[in-house]
């Protein structure tokens, strides 16, 4: 029993996320409706300073939130006496414009006159968003110093350069130079070794083949992942979103993700949220209900909650795909926004997912997925290189022919008359006689596909909770493998109709997880067993696609993350590669793994028979 309560302890893993310091106000960036206040009356907004694009004002307003944090800083500064005095701090919050950090009580005293310091400290990671983890020295102005009743000795700062501007002149730019040289240092070796695959391509033609078809899949989806521009904001196209919150068994994290969906910088009128629970059997509706009362409850007469938030309960379990097809059909807008119950969207995420509509062939619009506990764990920081360069890289490079195969369910946007005119379709999806109640995003987006564009927004941003333990982990990509396999099938008999470059990559983006576990095996076992060769070649290529995935971490983003991209790819080889030939034959199978579905039920409930039975045949020969 002793050994068993460790076991769980270790097992239920404690997820570390970025903590954003709680305004005053839960609505934060909603717009006043009374206008006694405007969103600019914020932390760090200079009232004098112009600002010409509504990009230019989401940077301000970004540069102005706090983050709850606990690392130490070191102090240094000049005295009237010419005499230096140090000490250190514990710095309790901090932004891209300042922080604020405790002192002792002699040394708060000894800083009474001091208006100028030195401050000498490491951004842990973890303490702010990934990518601005870096070592900072420079001086910094002493705006406020205060006790509070508890007795404790504050003083805030403001920095003399913003962190961004910091680590631009003395971090990204070095970054910058050295993954910029070894991106192109991998490139030029991968373009080499495939130079070698057409000489020698007549010697074994299938296997030749099939580098070349990876090499140009690879690099195009990195050549045309840099070329990717968003569409600008225009501050006055805000047609009217409602978003649609699907919620089954997530009572920890669905009191985030409904605040975040109504915290948004958005025309009030413009903007509703429905949250729909799935007939939960744990406290996910009494959660629900909690926030949302006290959503209605704060400022209604400027915010309007009680008009625009709303929640129901579906009779039953039903599923995801009948939950959204609910909250669709309760719509007020013409444009439905997706967002999973474990995910967070970014205060301007809505405000940039919209603007592609403006083209009214435009049927699907997929944000970025960022990882909210990216620092919990190794598992979890591989996920969150994978998932950037998934989306930085894969998903942008489709973007620019607005043919993006998926439009993710943590945050995508839709036009709900193509919702409500596919619903039945979606809602009684077979595929070789077998109901598919999973990957309703690939299976909704095969539907707008077939008739408008899709297109991926970078700037609409919002964070999920991905598994920080391997069991589950591996259970996720089961799924997301088997309905990547069906929906694939089914886009592959349309997808040669689309402009030809993204047909192209699409049949090869098909081709290449599909034949790379036999591949491997040949490379990897047959030949070195039937012709004692060493796959060096084999293995070079691995390593350079590895180290492609991690520069374009290291040169986007610029996080210290970047090196798990390489033992992600290593993972991949090892464990997620032998998952696809299951999938092959396992496709038709219901069940989520992870929650437990109608199908999960019917799935246990059919293996517990089988041990009854099993036992009772045991019995029987005794």
């Amino acid at each position: 029993m002793e050994f068993l309560d460790k076991f769980r302890k270790k097992e239920n893993i404690q997820d570390v996320l970025v903590t954003e310091k709680q305004d005053r106000r839960l609505l934060s960036h909603v717009p006043d409706a009374t206008h006694r206040r405007s969103n600019t009356d914020r932390r760090a907004h200079d009232p004098d300073k112009k600002i010409d694009r509504y990009e230019d004002y989401i940077l301000e307003q970004e540069s102005g939130i706090r983050y709850t944090t606990g690392f130490e800083v070191s102090l240094k500064t000049l005295l009237k006496d010419k005499v230096k005095r140090r000490c250190k701090g514990h710095v309790v919050d901090i932004s891209n414009t300042g922080m604020l950090f405790e002192l002792q009580k002699a040394d708060y005293e000894a800083l009474e006159n001091t208006t100028m310091l030195k401050a000498n400290f490491r951004v842990l990671p973890g303490s702010m968003p990934e990518g601005n983890e870096m070592s900072v020295r420079q001086k910094v102005k002493v705006v406020r110093r205060f006790e509070t009743p508890e007795g404790k000795c504050m003083c805030a700062v403001t920095f003399t350069k913003h962190l961004h501007n910091y680590a631009a002149a003395n971090k990204d730019r070095y970054m910058l130079a050295a993954s910029s040289l070894l991106m192109a240092f991998t490139v030029s070796c991968v373009l080499l070794m495939r130079a070698e695959s057409i000489i020698y391509f007549k010697f074994n033609k299938m296997l030749y083949l099939y580098s070349l078809i990876t090499a140009v899949f690879l690099l195009s989806r990195y050549i045309f992942g840099a070329l990717y521009r968003p569409k600008k904001i225009d501050p006055d196209y805000t047609p009217g979103v409602t978003i649609l919150v699907p919620c089954f068994n997530e009572e920890q994290w669905i009191h985030r993700t409904i605040t975040s969906c109504m915290n948004q910088e958005y025309p009030i009128d413009k903007l509703e949220v429905i949250v729909i629970d799935d007939h939960s059997s744990d406290h996910s509706v009494d959660r629900i209900k909690e926030i949302v009362e006290r959503i209605q409850a704060e400022a209604p007469e400027i915010y309007h909650a009680d008009e625009r938030l709303s929640y129901f309960v579906q009779p039953r379990n039903m599923g995801k795909r009948e939950a959204l097809v609910a909250g669709a059909e309760k719509a007020k807008h013409d444009l439905v926004v997706f967002v999973d119950s474990d995910s967070f969207l970014d205060p301007f995420a809505i405000r940039n997912i919209v603007q592609p509509f403006k083209d009214p062939k435009m049927g699907g619009v997929s944000g970025r997925t960022d990882v909210a506990n990216t620092y919990t764990n190794a598992l979890t920081k591989m996920q969150a290189v994978r998932y950037y360069v998934a989306f930085r890289v894969m998903k942008a490079a489709e973007g620019i022919f607005d043919c993006v195969s998926c439009l993710s369910g943590p945050l995508a946007c839709y036009r709900k008359s193509i919702i409500l005119g596919n619903k039945d379709s979606w809602l009684n999806q077979k595929f070789l006689g077998q109901k598919a109640t999973f990957g309703d995003d690939r299976a909704m987006t095969n539907f707008i596909l077939r008739h408008y564009r899709t297109t991926y927004q970078d700037t609409a941003v919002c964070q999920t909770i991905v598994p920080n333990r391997h069991s589950v982990f591996l259970k996720q990509q089961m799924r997301w493998k088997r309905s990547w396999l069906r929906e694939s099938l089914i886009a592959a008999t349309f997808m040669w109709k689309k402009e030809p470059f993204a047909a192209v990559t699409f049949y090869m983006g098909l081709v290449v997880p599909i034949a790379a576990p036999i591949v491997v095996l040949y490379n990897l076992v047959y030949v070195p067993i039937t012709q004692h060769i060493f796959p060096t070649a084999f293995l070079l290529g691995l390593f350079l696609m590895s180290m492609m995935m991690s520069m374009a971490q290291l040169l986007l983003r610029k996080s210290s993350t970047w090196i798990y991209g390489m033992m992600f790819c290593i993972y991949y080889e090892t464990v997620l590669l032998w998952q696809m030939p299951i999938a092959w034959f396992t496709f038709w199978k219901a069940t989520w793994g992870t929650r437990m579905t109608p199908e999960d039920v019917i799935e246990q409930e059919k293996k517990k028979q089988k041990k009854e039975a099993k036992k009772q045949r045991k019995k029987g020969g005794k």
